[in-house]
């Protein structure tokens, strides 16, 4: 039923089906267990023979109706909450690789991202190999191994802003019998929905767009249901082959289309822990029962913003997919036809300096450490967000040391523009 909504309806209604007497709004199950009335029904629950709730950390009501909720916004047939958008890639990767795999990624992902997949995996035993998304089909195809387990990219790269060829990326992830992974944040399935280009999985920061107002970390891990665990079963044995912690359990097999979403809960969950607090998950219900209205006002701010830097003299370069001439304008086009996101990256005439004093001029624009919220925010990733990265990681990753971040918000885009110009006239 809930697919058949309107991408609006959805955003308000899903997720929560209030019964005769219920509360008519999400309520928060702030519990850590649950109470059954004897043994043998714990006992079930515990062998995942049966559904229900024993313990938050696995599972919760609130949790469980918004990753509902953004299932539906994305066309997938189940999502698992995250307590940050780090750990839904983590979790992403991790429920499909161990050590001694290695999976294929576009270098043009957040620094964080970058780090964690370049750094922190390798201390696991999981190698990537970064590529170029502009390269070519068969390029980006010799990167692969026989032990590679994914492909991955960001929809729109934060902060480059590069629109990801998604169906190219579908072809070439599925021709090596691997799905490719989604970070949908930028866009979210108001604007995009990669299932719909040929991906399988999408992530994302619901810190961001979703929330939209900057009061909770959180993250999701959304499954088309697409991808053939079984006919790949040799890649996948973790989802192909019993599981000795739950019995000889396989989880293709029990659960079908839900394999995948199961065990990151079954597994994942149980051993790392990484959930979201539910009083996070019912403030992420706020935002996202508005994305529908915010998204399209950021997008209509940002297109004007853009067009400003674009004419104004002091500006160097600006790249934003709703520019005619941009590099991604034929890819925004394609994937993005009603708007791309409110995030804009430019860089002014001059130095590394000349960066920081336009930013420190700024007084309506705040310099925070993040993005994609309802207040206009600034950052100089160089600076801030990729300062671990060296210069060659840098330009690697699509970021150019003069880049300035700009997420420009839902405030009136006037006030924005006049804070932007006073700014420009201060260096």
């Amino acid at each position: 039923m809930e697919k058949k909504l309107k991408r609006a309806t959805l955003c308000v209604q899903a997720g929560w089906k209030p019964k005769n007497g219920d509360p008519r709004v999400l309520p928060i199950v702030q519990s850590t267990t649950f109470k059954y009335d004897n043994t043998e029904e714990m006992a079930d629950l515990f062998d995942l023979k049966k559904e229900g709730y024993f313990y938050t950390r696995l599972q919760n009501p609130t949790n469980d109706a918004v990753a509902s909720k953004i299932a539906a916004l994305e066309g997938g047939v189940g999502a698992v909450l995250t307590s940050s958008g780090q750990a839904a890639n983590f979790y992403a990767l991790f429920n499909i690789c161990e050590a001694g795999d290695h999976f294929v990624t576009s270098n043009e992902i957040y620094g964080g991202t970058y780090n964690l997949f370049g750094v922190t995996l390798k201390k696991l035993g999981i190698e990537c190999t970064f590529v170029s998304q502009e390269a070519s089909e068969e390029e980006i195809s010799a990167a692969f191994r026989p032990n590679t387990k994914a492909l991955f990219g960001e929809t729109i790269s934060n902060p480059g802003c590069k629109v990801l060829d998604i169906e190219k990326f579908a072809r070439i992830a599925h021709r090596h019998g691997v799905p490719l992974i989604v970070d949908n944040t930028f866009p979210t399935p108001i604007n995009c929905r990669p299932f719909e280009w040929g991906a399988d999985i999408v992530t994302h920061s619901t810190t961001k767009y979703m929330d939209g107002h900057a009061t909770q970390v959180g993250g999701c891990v959304v499954d088309s249901g697409n991808f053939d665990w079984d006919a790949h079963a040799d890649k996948f044995p973790g989802l192909t082959t019993p599981d000795d912690s739950y019995h000889g359990l396989t989880y293709t097999k029990a659960f079908g289309k839900l394999g995948y979403t199961t065990k990151l809960v079954a597994q994942l969950m149980r051993d790392l822990g990484s959930i979201p607090a539910p009083q996070n998950s019912f403030l992420l219900n706020l935002g996202l029962e508005t994305l529908h209205l915010r998204v399209p006002r950021h997008c209509e701010n940002a297109q004007r913003v853009a067009e400003f830097l674009q004419q104004d003299d002091r500006v160097a370069w600006v790249h934003y997919s709703g520019l005619p001439g941009d590099e991604c304008y034929e890819l925004a086009q394609k994937y993005l036809p009603n708007g791309s996101c409110g995030v804009i990256a430019f860089g002014l005439k001059g130095t590394r300096e000349t960066a920081v004093k336009f930013m420190d001029s700024l007084r309506l624009i705040a310099i925070v450490t993040h993005v994609a919220d309802a207040r206009t925010c600034v950052l100089h990733p160089a600076s801030h967000t990729h300062r671990q990265l060296s210069d060659e990681q840098l330009r690697e990753a699509g970021v150019a040391p003069d880049l300035i971040r700009l997420s420009v918000g839902i405030e009136d885009v006037d006030d924005i523009l006049a804070d932007i110009r006073q700014a420009l006239d201060l260096i």
